[in-house]
């Protein structure tokens, strides 16, 4: 998995070049980068569940039905969230020295963190501020992403004191 890891990273600094290297950090690029993967990993199992595993139509477990996107969210969530941290762990913050255990419960904590950010930032823009959806979820994007990053950064991934 190491080697793996080695690669994924220097695939992604082959675009960490010119002025976006001047500006960005390499471990910041590499936490985008990461992100990004993360993201476009999630959008396919997500879709692969639904289509093809759930076919589009409700699941029923019995004492509940639950909706195909429900239901592919609630699996994928598991694969995107391992993959995420170890994509952050091994590509993005590898310099950290605390133990993979406290960074997993961490990165937990964060990862609760931006789920609760994501809906109070949405409920607040368009309920108390009365902004149109789609530019508030924008807006709660980007501030979720700074939170995510800056809590990787000091508290899930830090390096050592």
């Amino acid at each position: 998995m190491r080697r793996l890891a080695d690669r994924i990273g220097r695939c992604i600094d082959l675009f960490h070049v010119g002025p976006v290297a001047a500006i960005v950090p390499r471990e910041t690029f590499r936490y985008a980068a990461c992100g990004a993967m993360t993201l476009g990993l999630d959008a396919c199992w997500y879709a692969l569940f639904y289509h093809l595993v759930f076919r589009a139509s409700n699941f029923d477990l019995g004492f509940v039905v639950v909706s195909p996107h429900v239901a592919a969210l609630v699996l994928v969530f598991p694969i995107t969230f391992f993959t995420g941290f170890w994509l952050n762990r091994e590509v993005a913050f590898r310099r950290s020295a605390v133990p993979s255990g406290t960074q997993l419960v961490r990165y937990a904590l964060s990862v609760g963190g931006s789920i609760l950010l994501t809906y109070g930032c949405i409920k607040f823009f368009v309920e108390v501020c009365g902004l149109w959806p789609t530019p508030s979820k924008v807006a709660t994007s980007i501030l979720t992403a700074v939170y995510s990053y800056l809590a990787a950064r000091y508290f899930t991934f830090r390096e050592a004191e």
